[in-house]
């Protein structure tokens, strides 16, 4: 299993959007960004995500799972961009602020801190611990 972050203006598309989009979840589309879909690209069936709320809040709210790998996104006719579709898994306990992730010298490395603007990050295993850690989970999902 892989493990990734995505990236979301709440007033935009919040966590809760995505909960009140049930099992069937959301495509993740908009992504303009090659890095950004090429991640896409890699993701793999019941991968797990952070949900993280952007420009608003500026933290990590809830836990999201891939339920479709990459196909064409429905917001465009341009064949290069592509996105994959998300469903809600729970929210996190205690959100995580990014002023909480740069804080901890473990996660100093984490793309959150070091590729801020990327809207779909990976994330490595230690630093999934970590965060979930921080967010107060009893159980690392």
């Amino acid at each position: 299993m892989q493990y990734w972050l995505f990236k979301s203006e709440p007033d935009v598309f919040s966590y809760d959007d995505l909960v009140a989009k049930g099992k069937k979840g959301s495509e993740w589309d908009g992504v303009r960004n090659y890095q950004a879909r090429n991640n896409m690209r890699a993701m793999k069936k019941g991968d797990l995500g952070f949900f993280y709320h952007s420009n608003i809040g500026l933290e990590v709210v809830g836990i999201v799972e891939i339920c479709e790998e990459v196909h064409p996104d429905s917001t465009t006719e341009d064949a290069r961009w592509e996105c994959v579709d998300v469903r809600a898994v729970e929210p996190v306990p205690t959100p995580v602020t990014l002023a909480d992730v740069k804080a901890n010298p473990k996660l100093a490395d984490m793309s959150l801190v070091t590729s801020m603007r990327l809207s779909v990050q990976p994330v490595k295993p230690d630093e999934w611990k970590e965060v979930c850690r921080m967010a107060g989970f009893k159980k690392i999902p």
